[in-house]
């Protein structure tokens, strides 16, 4: 194998300053970019912060004891967030994520999920709102979260194996402890849970096997990852892709399964049901999803903004600059030329960097790294 590489590359800074539209445009909620998606989902990154480093995400080698996070004056308060997933919702957002670093961090975290359960679109419905963690502390916080108006969780855990799981988390932490928190919000009820295991070849494929039995008829909805090229840090190789093909098919040996359809437009999970002796698709059985971010890009539909920890906007999980909303909400610019921002950027959007992946017309550029506008 070649030599790991991992570049020190801080992109947190790289936001583009927004020239406000001399022509607003209102928000009907029929916002679509240059390839005509639109704008449905919108994922909030709360903080910078994670107590796991992942190889994958956040490595020891670059997030260390010295590393610098944002201060919290440059943080979005929860109001901010507040009100700029209102405009967003008033351009056709249905669903608003909260993620990180790992969110749980975020002190009282429970009152801006209330902030945004009080939310509608413009046809007065109410967002769906998830919330995507590593499980460390959902244990203590899950039954306020449901409280407060969460609906759904979705938790990353790459394998039951301690010895594994702490490997992969370089913190000793240990699995049980994150099982705890997925019993934990089950109890709250907050469903249905979703479980992500990013799988890396040579790290962690043994563990699909495991995985995939123990959540079968659990209730919970196991999705495999293939391990992406996110950011800088990572040190991503392509011979570490685990092909999601293959987890499917590693899966069939001993568990028939029978393909499902997409539950949502713009989905990135391809669904795969538990079969029952004849065959068909058996609900309690339960399903398992495969993300191909790597080898089956699914960029022609996808309808998904990330709004950074400091109001960074990205059009792209693979972007290398964002689009700085903060500045205009501290600058004192109303609802109306905030809204209109929203859509100029939106619609000028043109994104597909994993189509690109590998063929000449990729852009050559540094990428913004996942702990920072979340995953």
């Amino acid at each position: 194998m070649s030599e790991r590489v991992i570049p020190l590359v801080d992109l947190r800074a790289g936001a583009r300053a927004i020239t406000l539209p001399t022509t607003p445009a209102r928000a009907n909620g029929l916002l679509a970019d240059t390839r005509g998606r639109p704008l449905r989902d919108l994922r909030i990154s709360v903080t910078d912060r994670c107590n796991f480093r992942c190889s994958y995400c956040m490595p020891k080698e670059v997030f260390d004891k010295d590393h610098v996070y944002l201060p919290q004056a440059a943080l979005l308060s929860f109001e901010e967030i507040t009100r700029l997933a209102r405009l967003f919702l008033g351009h056709g957002v249905r669903k608003i994520r909260l993620t990180g670093g790992e969110p749980l961090l975020r002190k009282n975290l429970e009152v801006l999920v209330a902030q945004l359960s009080a939310l509608r679109t413009e046809d007065g419905v109410a967002p769906d709102i998830t919330l995507t963690t590593n499980g460390s502390l959902l244990h203590r916080k899950a039954r306020a979260l449901k409280d407060a108006g969460l609906q759904r969780v979705t938790v990353s855990l790459d394998g039951l194996d301690d010895r594994v799981f702490r490997s992969m988390n370089d913190v000793d932490f240990p699995v049980a402890q994150v099982l705890e928190g997925i019993a934990a919000a089950r109890a709250a009820g907050l469903g249905p849970i979703k479980v992500n295991m990013v799988v890396k070849r040579g790290t962690n494929e043994h563990e699909i096997g495991p995985m995939a039995r123990h959540f079968r008829g659990s209730g919970v909805v196991l999705r495999f990852i293939e391990y992406m090229d996110v950011g800088a840090t990572n040190g991503w190789r392509m011979d570490e892709v685990l092909p999601s093909a293959e987890v499917v098919r590693l899966i069939q040996r001993e568990f028939p399964l029978v393909a499902l359809e997409p539950g949502a437009p713009g989905e990135t999970a391809e669904r795969w049901g538990y079969a029952d002796a004849a065959g068909r698709f058996d609900p309690a059985l339960g399903e398992i999803g495969v993300i191909s971010s790597v080898t089956q890009a699914f960029c022609h539909d996808c309808n998904r903004a990330r709004l950074s920890t400091e109001g960074h906007l990205y059009l792209c999980l693979f972007a290398a600059q964002g689009h700085d909303l903060r500045s205009l909400l501290r600058a004192g610019a109303d609802d109306a030329q905030i809204s209109a921002a929203i859509a100029a950027v939106w619609g000028a959007r043109s994104d597909r960097y994993s189509e690109l992946r590998g063929t000449q017309a990729a852009p050559a550029r540094q990428r913004v790294e996942m702990s920072y506008i979340g995953g």
